[in-house]
């Protein structure tokens, strides 16, 4: 896949992870669930989606990559908010930590994305 193909799925995904976290909050206070459950679980299910219709590996490959990066980067999103480097300008962290799980989410798929293919070269 080309690196700007890849680009520009990643900038979905990232515009994606940024609409959907306000509804998933919401769900979240209806299902009255702690919010980390909720958005944890619907950005699994983001990822699912992503793998399977952009990536298209083999379904146990995607949902495995699925899940642990749905995992790994809502724990990188708290470790960094928890630093609170950015108070000054988003003194609740909510901005920072919806970012920051993007963000970590797109760096983790393209790891994956890297490793896949250095392993299909071989």
């Amino acid at each position: 896949m080309k690196p700007q193909i890849r680009i520009l799925l990643y900038s979905l995904l990232f515009f994606t992870y940024s609409f959907a976290t306000s509804p998933l909050l919401a769900l979240g206070e209806k299902l009255k669930d702690h919010r980390f459950i909720t958005l944890g679980c619907g950005f699994l299910i983001i990822n699912i989606v992503f793998s399977f219709l952009v990536l298209k590996w083999t379904p146990l490959f995607n949902i495995t990559c699925s899940i642990l990066i749905s995992i790994f980067a809502l724990f990188f999103a708290l470790k960094f908010t928890n630093l609170q480097l950015l108070t000054k300008y988003d003194p609740y962290l909510i901005k920072t930590a919806i970012l920051t799980n993007a963000i970590f989410s797109i760096i983790l798929w393209e790891i994956a994305y890297q490793i896949k293919i250095r392993k299909q070269k071989n």
